[in-house]
């Protein structure tokens, strides 16, 4: 039993450690490159549009769309390490 709970804590520390570099990654996409970093990116065109701009209203979306499909694979990963992939 004492090995399964020791198991079972690596685990969630692994799951999240990757939460929080994930979240960080989201933070500063989102924040950094919407807010902090617009007015440096502006001078940068995507599709017509700033590219400070387009992070704040487009951007931000399109990376945590990403980062779900990364987080997925991660805890496949992670799953499959530790047993617990059914």
């Amino acid at each position: 039993m004492l090995e399964k709970q020791k198991k079972a804590t690596a685990y969630w520390k692994e799951n999240v450690r990757y939460l929080f570099i994930l979240l960080t990654i989201w933070f500063l996409v989102s924040y950094g490159a919407g807010i902090l970093f617009k007015e440096a990116l502006d001078g940068i065109r995507l599709g017509g549009f700033k590219l400070g701009f387009w992070f704040a209203q487009q951007g931000s979306i399109y990376v945590f769309v990403i980062l779900i499909f990364v987080y997925v694979r991660l805890m496949n990963k992670l799953d499959k390490k530790y047993g617990y992939n059914e």
